[in-house]
């Protein structure tokens, strides 16, 4: 029932909420940018985005799409992966809950689990403390495996 909850959260109002929170104007391409990352199903190279952001803004440059794309990530409101065959990708991040992803390396299809391995005592060195976290596992879905 809780998960059927999380999905009803507009992930545009959400990434702009936060490109608000972090002092940024909300311009027209910013907010294509958000609806972008709300349609995908998956991951999105920086050229996926720049290729979709070019049919609404044909004077768009990539590095502007690029530049973007790592200060979303920065700022929380986009998740970056580094696939080692597609390179570095990003996804809308889940800021319902806390929770880790199951990743596949074939199809790119993405579960979530609520396992934290952070969960756990950890004795850590230099006193240092823990800010932020990310656990992504990389395996084989059962539909690539089938196949």
């Amino acid at each position: 029932m809780a998960e059927a909850q999380h999905q009803h959260q507009d992930p545009v109002k959400q990434m702009i909420g936060i490109m608000t929170a972090n002092g940024w104007r909300i311009t027209e391409q910013r907010r294509e940018l958000a609806e972008i990352f709300s349609r995908a199903e998956g991951y999105l190279s920086p050229k996926d985005v720049y290729d979709q952001m070019a049919v609404a803004y044909p004077g768009v440059s990539f590095d502007t799409v690029y530049r973007n794309l790592r200060l979303l990530s920065e700022m929380g409101a986009l998740e970056q992966f580094y696939f080692m065959d597609g390179g570095l990708k990003f996804r809308a991040s889940c800021l319902d809950h806390h929770h880790h992803h199951l990743i596949c390396i074939n199809c790119e299809k993405t579960l979530t689990f609520e396992y934290c391995p952070m969960e756990q005592q950890l004795d850590l060195p230099g006193n240092f403390k823990i800010i932020n976290h990310r656990f992504e596992v990389f395996g084989v879905c059962e539909a690539c495996r089938k196949e």
